[in-house]
C-alpha cells in the first residue's frame, strides 16, 4: 500500500515500463515514506482509440508519452500529496516523460479497506 495503477498508450518496451514503475515508486517512497517493499503496481497499455487524456481546459498539450497515475492510499496530508506531484515530475522527467504528460489521481481509503492476504485486515489487527 499504496496501490498504484498506471494507464498509458501502448508501445513502451518492457524496460521502459520498468523505468516508469521504478520512477513512480521512488517518488512515492520520497513523498509518503512507505517501506521499500511496499510496492503494489499495475501497468496497463491502451490503443489510441481506447485512451483519451485531455487537458481539462487548462491548455496542457499531451503527447503519446502521457501516463495517467491512479494511487489508492490511506489518508495523506496535502503537503505529502503536493510533494508527490513535484517528485513525480522530477523522477519521470529523468526517463523522458515531461510534466505535461503526467496526470495523477489519489483515491483515499481507510485501514479497514486493506487486506494483504490470508483473509486478514492487517492494519486493523496491528500486523502492520
Amino acid at each position: 500500500m499504496p496501490f498504484l495503477r498506471v494507464d498509458a498508450y501502448e508501445g513502451r518496451s518492457r524496460e521502459q515500463v520498468k523505468e516508469v514503475l521504478d520512477a513512480i515508486h521512488r517518488a512515492i517512497l520520497w513523498a509518503f515514506g512507505v517501506p521499500v517493499r511496499d510496492r503494489y503496481q499495475i501497468y496497463q497499455e491502451h490503443s489510441e482509440s481506447n485512451f483519451i487524456v485531455q487537458d481539462t481546459g487548462l491548455g496542457i498539450d499531451r503527447s503519446k508519452n502521457v501516463i495517467f497515475i491512479e494511487i489508492t492510499s490511506r489518508p495523506r496530508t496535502e503537503a505529502q500529496k503536493t510533494t508527490l506531484y513535484t517528485k513525480l515530475v522530477e523522477e519521470l522527467k529523468s526517463i523522458g516523460i515531461q510534466q505535461n504528460d503526467i496526470v495523477v489521481s489519489i483515491v483515499i481509503n481507510s485501514d479497514a479497506d486493506w487486506s494483504f492476504g490470508n483473509g486478514r485486515a492487517q492494519f486493523l489487527t496491528g500486523e502492520l
